[in-house]
């Protein structure tokens, strides 16, 4: 947790089913801030929804059956483990296969690089279209030319994107 606050990420909750004691060791032992311990399911939600603007976005981490709604419910839900419940995983926006919180920092910094490469190819693409769009205007190619020219660019802004699974 420690590599999250790094991140900006300033408050962390544990919403927990189990026994307050329980709880409160598991999130000292992690670096966790704040703790709700001994809710159901609809506590959890009510946990998540009561939470300011100020401490949006909400990222809900769970690996179990009672934390599907407040998957659901999160901003982003992040189902943890390959034993987790299916009812987690599919409520989720991203499952992680192992049971390591350490892994949500990680899944972040994928995301971040992601977007970023996103972000490039579509920049690169408008700029090459805008070029060929003011050259094509001016008749200096004919249109065929032009509408080839733009599966180029596609392919381009497509390979481009693809640069995302190299993180």
């Amino acid at each position: 947790m420690n590599g999250l606050h790094k991140l900006g990420i300033h408050n962390l909750l544990m919403i927990s089913g189990d026994k307050l004691a329980i709880a409160n060791q598991i999130a000292s032992k992690v670096g966790i801030d704040q703790v709700y311990a001994e809710k159901l399911p609809e506590e959890k939600i009510q946990v998540l929804q009561q939470l300011s603007l100020d401490e949006r976005p909400v990222v809900m981490v769970g690996d179990g059956v009672n934390d599907a709604p407040s998957l659901a419910t999160a901003d982003v839900g992040i189902a943890m483990g390959v034993h987790g419940a299916t009812a987690a995983s599919e409520s989720a926006d991203a499952v992680i296969l192992k049971d390591d919180l350490s892994l949500v920092e990680t899944a972040r910094k994928i995301a971040e690089h992601t977007m970023q490469v996103a972000k490039h190819a579509v920049l690169i693409g408008i700029a090459i279209c805008t070029i060929l769009m003011l050259i094509a205007s001016t008749g200096a190619i004919p249109a065929i030319i032009g509408a080839l020219f733009q599966e180029v660019i596609d392919t381009v802004t497509i390979l481009w994107a693809l640069r995302a699974r190299n993180y």
